[in-house]
């Protein structure tokens, strides 16, 4: 197995999970395997774990032993998957959200600033929109509403105006261009600045928002009775659509009552506040220092 991700939260996350060792569990998001494979050694002969990545690089970290199956799919497809393998309910399920190191890492995959490649970005390299074609064909608006909406860029417009002013003239293809063109609109810190950008234009190349959407509703429904849904985010818009499902039942976060006017909630929290990682693990993991844990027991 390759060992290019440390896990984050992997103590806390495993534990909430409350692993039963004839139980049936999901890992959502299998990366380089390092929540599965606690789950793996908890399980015996008649526990399972389906674990799920739409990256055909984690295919190279894949266990072969019974008991484990590695969907390659995006997790938002659970539902239909459960339902091929003849899978009702489950007794568990985690999804640690965001991107791998392992994608960040690879300069060829286009996710980061820090390297000169084309730019990409795609999870599925088998999917057909890039982060090229998004800085090359999107509208000036549809720019300003990515960058506001899911990096929180402060002048989304400013940014978009100039990105438009550019492909006028030149091709926006490698990282390098276009790091170019945010040197010219930075607002204070500039590797928070780039951060934001890059990470704005990944969630639109990958839909994220409405693929976690997706999964969170379905998932719901799979749980039975007694079972744990363990998420970690890392960032604000992750978050909020994981607590809203948690609190509601729905992603919207709207209060919907029954007949009698009760109040419905298909869940328990598990913890009333978030768990985040120790000053130790981020000092060893800085990727964790935006990582937040929920846990919520289905009713």
């Amino acid at each position: 197995m390759q060992e290019y991700h440390i896990p984050v939260l992997l103590e806390e996350s495993i534990a909430s999970l409350n692993i039963l060792p004839d139980g049936v569990y999901v890992d959502a998001t299998f990366g380089a395997g390092g929540h599965s494979k606690p789950i793996l050694t908890t399980l015996n002969a008649k526990g399972h774990l389906y674990a799920f990545d739409q990256d055909e690089d984690a295919f190279d970290n894949a266990f072969d032993q019974p008991g484990f199956t590695l969907v390659h799919a995006n997790y938002r497809y659970i539902n239909r998957f459960m339902k091929l393998y003849k899978v009702d309910q489950l007794d568990g399920i985690l999804a640690d959200l965001g991107i791998s190191s392992h994608q960040i890492d690879v300069p060829e995959r286009g996710f980061s600033f820090r390297f000169s490649s084309e730019l990409d970005m795609r999870m599925n390299s088998g999917s057909s929109l890039t982060a090229r074609q998004v800085l090359t064909e999107y509208t000036e608006e549809d720019l300003t509403g990515i960058f506001s909406d899911y990096g929180e860029v402060r002048n989304a417009i400013t940014l978009s105006k100039k990105i438009a002013e550019v492909r006028k003239t030149r091709d926006i293809i490698t990282t390098d261009d276009f790091n170019a063109i945010l040197r010219q609109c930075t607002m204070g810190p500039v590797q928070k600045y780039f951060a934001q950008v890059y990470q704005a234009l990944r969630i639109e190349v990958n839909d994220e928002m409405n693929a976690l959407a997706e999964f969170l509703q379905r998932s719901m429904d799979l749980l039975k009775p007694g079972g744990r849904f363990v998420v970690i985010t890392y960032h604000s818009l992750e978050d909020r659509l994981v607590k809203n499902l948690f609190k509601t039942g729905n992603v919207s976060g709207e209060l919907i009552k029954d007949d009698f006017g009760n109040i419905t909630r298909p869940f328990e929290l598990y913890n009333k506040n978030v768990i985040l990682p120790s000053p130790e693990e981020q000092k060893q993991n800085p990727r964790s220092r935006s990582a937040k844990l929920r846990v919520a027991i289905k009713r």
